[in-house]
């Protein structure tokens, strides 16, 4: 037998890099996970607002009007902004944005805008718009349309 053991286990030397670099690395991963899922909640919601455009011209298509009521003609006193088909985003669990509309007979604007307290609050591209003639818009950004829209 040899009289000699040899050393199981790690130093603390060892274990405190392994700590520093699962650190260094935890650093620099985090920030870009975290923009992924806002970029994933962004593009959510630009795609429910597009539905939400296809709902109202095909709305127009059949009534003349944006703001017409569930009887589909225009001028009627029920007349007023209409019942959206999707209100929230992401659709089902907690809301990110929250979507509305303001129609007149010629003319609508969509807001999605980010939901209080959701991790989309006070994000850089603010609230998303979109009109009735296709524009793509900004309401409290310091990001441009364009970042924020491609």
């Amino acid at each position: 037998m040899n009289s000699q053991t040899t050393p199981r286990g790690f130093t603390l030397i060892e274990l405190m890099i392994t700590v520093a670099i699962v650190g260094i690395l935890a650093a620099i991963a985090l920030p870009g996970y975290q923009e992924y899922v806002k970029r994933a909640a962004r593009s959510e919601a630009k795609s429910d607002l597009l539905e939400d455009a296809q709902f109202l011209e095909r709305l127009f298509t059949e009534a003349n009007c944006y703001n017409s009521g569930t009887d589909r003609i225009c001028g009627d006193a029920n007349d007023g902004n209409p019942m959206l088909p999707v209100i929230q985003s992401p659709r089902n669990g907690t809301a990110k944005y929250n979507i509305t509309v303001a129609a007149g007979a010629t003319t609508f604007t969509l807001t999605a805008a980010p939901a209080s307290g959701s991790t989309m609050d006070g994000d850089a591209c603010g609230s998303f718009t979109l009109n009735q003639l296709g524009q793509k818009g900004l309401t409290g950004a310091s990001k441009t349309v364009s970042e924020c829209w491609n």
